[in-house]
């Protein structure tokens, strides 16, 4: 017999951390971002370390932020089953809606609201996030390279956004370049994943009327068959990420040092993924394609040089970046 909905969204909680569900009474504010702060800090081994560079009053909303896109993402690719993963989302996505109210009730959206208020943030960019979180539930293929960008304009660009609204920034120039480097590091992390997207969720996300130019087709990704049509797939397609990626370093030097330091590193970090993915022969089927922990390092310094010594960051040399 189907489940009603109220047995999907318990069924979703209990395959979920047990922190994650909803409290029968709202945390204080210093209680919700206490838990904003543990779960950024626990989940994502680079969030404290890109933190050093945001200035001590602003790391609470990033805190937040980062909490509403992790436990978001969870709820869609963590129940293990699609229809239980949309009845979640769909009471996320109530609660944002209460968020906005001012009737907050889980530690995310209590954190939240401070941050929404204190940045006069639009409901948009977290709505949204939750569209391509839906979409993960029922599309897995892509017709064209701009389906894959339309997928990436409610999957990353809102995160760049969010990142702009939290420091100040919310002129069309800005998030144009934000869309940029926020597309071209959800392909980055496509082309890298490209086995184990397949193998674990079932997607492809190279655009089928690439592959077909290629020859190229699904049984090559699924047998782990490296030929020679897929090396030119491969190459194609970090070059265009690569072309994206530069078109978006112009805002580097928009935005003041300490996010400028920010978007240096993943924009630098995205890059490496791409150089990884060039240095294997674009044998993305073979192994996952790793930043090694010498490079991480490199860049890493190169950013906090940056942040001390007062070095321009984004610079180009020869439309490459330095």
């Amino acid at each position: 017999m189907p489940l009603d909905h109220a047995q999907l969204i318990e069924r979703g909680w209990a395959a979920l951390p047990a922190e994650y569900r909803m409290p029968d009474k709202a945390p204080t504010p210093d209680e919700a971002r206490a838990w904003c702060r543990r779960l950024a800090e626990t989940h994502y081994e680079n969030f404290h370390v890109a933190s050093w560079f945001l200035p001590k009053r602003l790391r609470p909303h990033f805190h937040s932020i980062y909490a509403y896109c992790r436990v978001s993402d969870d709820l869609g690719d963590e129940t293990g089953d699609r229809d239980t993963s949309l009845a979640l989302l769909e009471l996320w996505g109530q609660e944002l809606d209460a968020c906005y109210r001012g009737e907050a009730r889980h530690p995310v959206f209590v954190a939240l609201a401070e941050t929404i208020r204190a940045c006069d943030i639009p409901k948009a960019p977290f709505a949204d996030l939750l569209v391509a979180f839906r979409q993960d539930q029922t599309i897995t293929r892509f017709e064209t390279m701009p389906d894959v960008l339309n997928y990436c304009r409610y999957s990353a660009n809102p995160v760049g956004h969010l990142v702009l609204y939290v420091c100040g920034y919310r002129d069309h120039e800005r998030f144009v370049l934000s869309d940029h480097t926020c597309s071209a590091l959800q392909l980055a992390n496509f082309w890298q994943d490209i086995s184990t997207d397949y193998r674990d969720r079932g997607r492809i996300y190279f655009p089928a009327e690439d592959m077909r130019r290629f020859g190229v087709d699904e049984a090559t990704i699924a047998k782990g068959n490296f030929t020679p049509g897929f090396r030119e797939l491969m190459r194609y397609e970090v070059n265009c990420a690569r072309r994206m990626f530069h078109q978006g370093l112009p805002l580097i030097g928009m935005v003041d040092r300490e996010l400028a330091i920010d978007l240096d590193l993943f924009s630098r970090g995205g890059l490496e993924i791409l150089r990884a993915i060039e240095q294997q022969d674009y044998n993305v089927l073979r192994s996952r394609p790793a930043i090694s922990k010498s490079r991480k390092a490199a860049l890493l310094l190169r950013a906090l040089t940056g942040k001390f010594l007062g070095r321009n960051l984004g610079q180009t040399t020869n439309g490459k970046a330095a």
